[in-house]
Parts: structure tokens; C-alpha cells; sequence
């Protein structure tokens, strides 16, 4: 049966930042084909950025859809892309009737079409992986916030036993860097003042000799773009020169996303994780030899199986020993196809759950600590949104911590700031020509 092909489109993502840079891609690539971005509510077409990192989060997708059937009877024309789309492929359209379009992570960029084909009523899949074909089809970044992400690397050859990316996303493959730097320049053209350079394993960008820091030394040269991120990284693609660049570069902020996912030797080797705790604790004596003010944030599995609860000690130990400014913490959670799925030894519900509960009171211990000894100092806060009172804007320290700020300065204005409270997940501060009175 034919539909109306739809004039209006809601993007909603779940999961990581590289879904919410596909996202933002996506959101572009409709618009320049002429839909409007309306709220979930009123889009003719609703598609779902999709997560399949855990379990949850692909429940709660087919959740979502369900939930699209409108008063009248009538829903919405549904596309489910991202890491569950290429993982479930036509299972997808089997096991609800509510979904049109299929379409993986690699191939968003045939949206328009699958949705044109969708209108004369195909269900339509497109689960191809061919490496860095969108990119090029997709239009070019025009007007952005304050701080945007930047997909540099995609893909993973790392194969942890827990872990679907490198099935969902394919292999280990990195953006030309003219193409990169086009696309930062692009973005600081639209009002970018800090990217956020991402990938699975970002830190394994390449071309030919040169690495991520080699990039990151380019793109420091960009006028107008004031600081650099980049995130996930993999230990073992922890160079020397990378390490080096938060020594040299300026523009590279003081924060490092390093996942070490447990403190016990046994369970990294059973995750295929190619590091162990020493040499990961060795990485960070490295990083705070060169930049001794760097804030560090991790990624943790409880509960991995076989996981012993002196092993659990022994992650406890790493993040005492590490001292985390921010840290993602999650339950191990079987994922069909990984070779931890099939292991033996997986841990009890009930146990997995005391053992997060544990962990997170020591992250969240460490996280309010590092907050808590901000207070006090005068920082550069780049405004990225508006608070909920009015005056009120929100932004980041180079730490990567929110402050909340009354000021009558601009989105995208950097700002002094003196910090004159913390809590867990954010500090107050006042406009620094204004007398520090720390709380």
C-alpha cells in the first residue's frame, strides 16, 4: 500500500556519541532534502539511532516503537537504524510489523531512497558495511553548537568477547585527513568552538605513518576552533606521541577517556582486552608525567563471567590506584553471537548487582572529590546551552565538568568563571569580574 512520502522527521539516538554525531548526520541529510525536524510526536517519519550494546537498550527500542500508534490509529513511517538494525537485519521486520525501514550504521546515507521506496510500501533493508562510502554522500556540516563531535575512525579489530561493534560496525577504518580537517573547518565555519574527535578506538586513527596526534597537531592550527577532544580510546593504541600531545598542544583539553574494564588480569585476558592492569597503570603514570592536571574517566563490566569476587577487589584496586574524574560503569550483559555468551561461569543477578552498587559508591566517591577540590578556581567555561532559570547558562571546564553559571553572556561564549560549589555531577560558579565567595 502507497503512502504520502513524509515532509517531517524526528531523529531520536540512543547509546554513544558516534550514534549521536549518526544522529546529527542523519538529522542534516533530511533536511537538505527538504523535511522539517519536528518533535517525535508530530513527524510523519520517526527513526530510531539504535544501541546494541546491551540488552536494555534493544528492548527498550521495540518499546519506543510500540508506542508510535497514534490516537487515530494511524503511526508514523518507522526506520530503525544503528547497531541493533545491523545486528537483527530482517529479524528486525519479523518480529514487529511496525518498522518500514532497516538500515545499518554503515549505510544511513541511502535513507532517502530506502524512504522513497518505503512510500510505495517495500519494508526496506540496507545492512551493507562498505566502509567510508557515506561520508562522502552526505552533506556538507553547516550551523552546529558550541562544542560538535567529529566521526574520525570507525569499526574495531580489537574483538573483546563481550562486545558486538566490530559486527555491527565492521572492521578498523580511518577518515582520509583532508577530509577530516575539511570537515573541522566546516564545523568552526558554523560556530564550533571545541570538537570532539570520535571513534570505537579513535586512538587508532591512521594514515600511513601518521597517528592521532599528527591529526590533532593539524587541526590546532584551525582559527577559531579553541579546544580539542577525542574519544573512546584503547590502551594499547596509547602512543608515545599522543601521550606527548597533551604535553605540546594547548587546545587539547586536560581529559582522557581511557576504559580499562576490570583490574584482574584473568578476566582482561578473558575479554581479549590485550592489556593488563600494570600496563594500563603504567599509560596513566605516562599521561600525569606530561600533563599532571589531566582528568581521567574510565568504562567498567562487572560481573564478567567467571568473575570471582577477589577479581571484583582486584577493579576496585585500579580505580583507587587511578583516582577517576568521571567514570561508565554497566553490568555484564550477554550479547548473542560474542564469545563471552557462551562461557561458562556467568555470575548471578543478585551478585552482579551488589558488585555495581559497590563500585559506582567508590566512582562516585572519586567523582565528587575531584569536583570538590575545583572549588575555588578560576577556569574558562565554553557556554554550550541554557539552564532551567532564566539567566542561567550551562557549560564545561577543560576538566569536562558542567558548571552552572548566571551570566548574560552567549552560547558559545567562553567565559571566566570562578567555581564556587560542587556536587557529584556539577559545580556553581560565578562570572570571575564578580567577588569569589566559595561556598
Amino acid at each position: 500500500m502507497t503512502r504520502p512520502a513524509p515532509k517531517t522527521f524526528h531523529v531520536k539516538s540512543f547509546g554513544c556519541q558516534m550514534n549521536v554525531y549518526d544522529g546529527e548526520r542523519m538529522t542534516e541529510m533530511l533536511g537538505a532534502e527538504g523535511m522539517v525536524a519536528t518533535p517525535e510526536a508530530e513527524a510523519d517519519l520517526v527513526v530510531f539511532n539504535t544501541c546494541h550494546i546491551r540488552e536494555r537498550a534493544a528492548e527498550r527500542v521495540y518499546s519506543e516503537i510500540g508506542r508510535q500508534r497514534r490516537e487515530d490509529g494511524t503511526r508514523p513511517m518507522i526506520a530503525m537504524a544503528g547497531c541493533v538494525a545491523q545486528a537483527e537485519g530482517t529479524e528486525v521486520t519479523r518480529r514487529t510489523k511496525d518498522v518500514d525501514i532497516v538500515v545499518g550504521p554503515q549505510a544511513y546515507h541511502a535513507l532517502p531512497q530506502m524512504i522513497e521506496r518505503a512510500t510505495r510500501g517495500e519494508r526496506v533493508h540496507d545492512l551493507d558495511l562498505p566502509g567510508l562510502e557515506k561520508f562522502g554522500k552526505l552533506p556538507v556540516r553547516k550551523r552546529t553548537g558550541a562544542s560538535a563531535f567529529l566521526t574520525v575512525q570507525e569499526g574495531c579489530d580489537k574483538f573483546c568477547t563481550y562486545c558486538v561493534v566490530p559486527y555491527t560496525r565492521g572492521g578498523e577504518i580511518s577518515r582520509s585527513f583532508e577530509a577530516i580537517v575539511d570537515e573541522a573547518k566546516a564545523l568552526v565555519d558554523g560556530g564550533a568552538k571545541e570538537i570532539t574527535l570520535l571513534g570505537q578506538n579513535v586512538n587508532a586513527w591512521s594514515e600511513g605513518p601518521n597517528g592521532l596526534d599528527h591529526l590533532i597537531r593539524a587541526l590546532d592550527k584551525i582559527s577559531g576552533l579553541e579546544r580539542i577532544r577525542y574519544m573512546t580510546s584503547h590502551p594499547n593504541d596509547m602512543t608515545e606521541g599522543l601521550i606527548q600531545a597533551h604535553a605540546d598542544v594547548e587546545k587539547l583539553m586536560p581529559f582522557l577517556h581511557l576504559p580499562v574494564q576490570s583490574g584482574s588480569d584473568r578476566i582482561l585476558k578473558a575479554m581479549n582486552r590485550k592489556h593488563t592492569a600494570a600496563s594500563y597503570l603504567a599509560i596513566m603514570d605516562r599521561v600525569r608525567a606530561v600533563r599532571p592536571d589531566i582528568a581521567v574517566s574510565g568504562d567498567f563490566i562487572v560481573g564478567f563471567p567467571g568473575e570471582t569476587e577477589a577479581e571484583f577487589e582486584e577493579t576496585l584496586n585500579i580505580i583507587r590506584a587511578t583516582n577517576y574524574a568521571l567514570a561508565f560503569s554497566f553490568k555484564y550483559s550477554s550479547r548473542p553471537g560474542t564469545p563471552a555468551a557462551t562461557m561458562d561461569g556467568h555470575i548471578a543477578p543478585e551478585i552482579m548487582d551488589d558488585r555495581l552498587e559497590r563500585l559506582q559508591a567508590l566512582l562516585n566517591q572519586q567523582q565528587l572529590a575531584f569536583n570538590e577540590a575545583s572549588v575555588g578556581q578560576r577556569v574558562k567555561v565554553l557556554l554550550e546551552r541554557n539552564g532551567k532559570l532564566p539567566g542561567q547558562k550551562i557549560g564545561k571546564t577543560p576538566w569536562l565538568q558542567s558548571v552552572h553559571v548566571m551570566t548574560d553572556a552567549q552560547i558559545g561564549d567562553m567565559v571566566d568563571v570562578n567555581l564556587v560549589s560542587a556536587g557529584p555531577n556539577s559545580l556553581a560558579g560565578s562570572l570571575a569580574d564578580k567577588e569569589l565567595n566559595v561556598a
